[in-house]
């Protein structure tokens, strides 16, 4: 059977939460622990839901405990009060688990169609989206200043990101087991 990659393969998402798609997980929950509460509170649900779906935070990045042989590089695309600014922040661990952290007030961590760990964090003043890549190895201290300074002033492309990075996606689709896209190597798009 070929599968065919999907838009975008998500790791956790607090965006779109349904209290509807939790009430039964939720009385269930209530009879199996033998609480005596009402299975129809709006606010007994609204926060088993949100504290479950926390919970499954703390188990992706249980799954994602991947260290990489160099750092990551979180590339932003941010919405702040004044406009839209590119900024970026290092991950010096190398580990994936630790991509999956943010201090906003939503938060969706996802594989793209290229193979690309990315977020979407929703917060007050808007949103911002998140590209997160590995330096690859045997780059220049250099090189990585190169291409932070390139991010800072807004002027870095696909194509001096992807020279001296690579993506996530690969590893992280050895965990979850779902298909992307091969990536090709340099002689492939050089001809």
């Amino acid at each position: 059977m070929n599968r065919q990659p999907s838009e975008r393969h998500i790791i956790w998402s607090n965006l779109s939460l349904d209290v509807d798609d939790w009430r039964e997980a939720y009385k269930e929950f209530l009879e199996a622990n033998e609480i005596d509460a009402d299975p129809n509170d709006e606010n007994g649900l609204y926060e088993y839901m949100v504290e479950t779906n926390d919970e499954y935070l703390t188990d992706e990045r249980l799954n994602l405990d991947v260290r990489l042989s160099q750092p990551i590089i979180v590339i932003g695309d941010l919405g702040l009060w004044n406009g839209r600014r590119s900024g970026y922040k290092m991950i010096d661990s190398g580990n994936i688990k630790d991509c999956l952290f943010s201090d906003t007030d939503y938060t969706e961590w996802y594989v793209d169609k290229y193979g690309d760990l990315r977020a979407d964090a929703v917060h007050h003043d808007g949103t911002n989206h998140y590209l997160y890549r590995a330096f690859k190895d045997g780059i220049s201290d250099t090189q990585k200043e190169n291409l932070q300074y390139k991010i800072y002033c807004g002027k870095a492309t696909r194509a001096d990101i992807t020279r001296v990075t690579k993506r996530l996606g690969d590893e992280i689709a050895k965990v979850y087991g779902f298909p992307i896209p091969k990536q090709r190597t340099a002689a492939e798009l050089s001809r």
